[in-house]
């Protein structure tokens, strides 16, 4: 059963309404499917034990909450709603050679004044109170951090950029439901891992389809993807399959001047993982949070062009 949480915080914060729910662990080999509205059959493997989908409102008084299906609801229905967060001082776990706590200088500022992140188990702990209590280690307040103001985040478990879980939505259906609802700015697609895995098991969907797919609901728009990493060494999450979806990304890359790609995978060191080899410790969160913030600062730099695909 799915339950519902809210949390208010103060005044400088917004109200985040999310929804928690355990998923069957899904057995090796175990391949989930359903039929997609189109009538063809898509395999769908599940690499989130937990989803959680969150929502965004603009402030406490605020009415208007984005479902993540695409359309706000409640009296702000048809404007979306940014999540904020107060920026509040950083204290990251200590990891080796991990630089944190420095002021951010105008270098470390990015052009995009509205963020849209989609993704999928690999951001829910940087969304969660659970992963992360303290709000200024979040996701959003590090986006706040180099610059964004408007923020939007709906990171759900097993979530790929074709197949859907019941209940759930795709990436492109979040993505496509956003700009329709009015969001326009830059993109960060932290996908990946569950569709390298699906394709592994015989989707027919290969690896740069489900890409063009993804890059077609940005409409032209700056996007920044995450690439993919794990620690397993077999199965459809193996880091070999990983490897084959970010050589995607980076081949796709010369189509799409828009596009950028944060190269997370070369930076992971073994202890933030979980002992699934996926998703990742507290301590582990909270840095991918301040590294896709400080990469997205990179890939769209406010104070100059960089025209790199790969950034670090």
């Amino acid at each position: 059963m799915v339950g519902c949480r809210s949390a208010v915080h103060d005044a400088k914060e917004s109200t985040v309404r999310w929804r928690a729910g355990r998923r069957p662990r899904a057995r090796p080999g175990e391949v989930p499917s359903r039929r997609p509205p189109d009538g063809r059959n898509r395999v769908a493997v599940i690499a989130g034990i937990s989803a959680v989908l969150l929502t965004s409102v603009a402030g406490a008084a605020s009415a208007g909450v984005f479902t993540g299906r695409g359309q706000p609801s409640g009296n702000g229905a048809g404007r979306l709603r940014s999540l904020a967060s107060a920026p509040t001082a950083l204290a990251l776990p200590a990891v080796s050679h991990w630089r944190t706590g420095r002021p951010a200088r105008r270098d470390d500022r990015t052009s995009c004044t509205s963020v849209g992140h989609v993704g999928d188990s690999t951001s829910v702990g940087m969304v969660s109170p659970e992963s992360l209590p303290d709000p200024a280690q979040r996701l959003a307040a590090q986006y706040h951090k180099v610059g964004v103001r408007h923020v939007l985040i709906d990171a759900s478990g097993g979530r790929s950029i074709v197949e859907q879980l019941p209940g759930q939505l795709n990436g492109y259906r979040v993505a496509s439901g956003w700009y329709q609802a009015g969001f326009r700015g830059c993109w960060v697609f932290a996908l990946g891992t569950n569709d390298a895995a699906n394709v592994s098991v015989g989707s027919p969907i290969g690896l740069a389809a489900r890409i063009r797919e993804m890059m077609s609901a940005a409409h032209g728009e700056p996007v920044m993807w995450v690439n993919a990493q794990t620690d397993l060494s077999s199965g459809p999450w193996s880091e070999a399959h990983m490897q084959l979806w970010n050589n995607a990304l980076v081949a796709a890359c010369k189509a799409y001047p828009n596009m950028r790609i944060f190269n997370w995978a070369v930076m992971v060191q073994p202890g933030w993982h979980l002992k699934d080899g996926i998703h990742y410790t507290s301590a582990g969160y909270a840095i991918r949070a301040h590294a896709i913030a400080q990469a997205l600062a990179r890939a769209f730099p406010a104070n100059k062009h960089d025209s790199r695909c790969v950034v670090r």
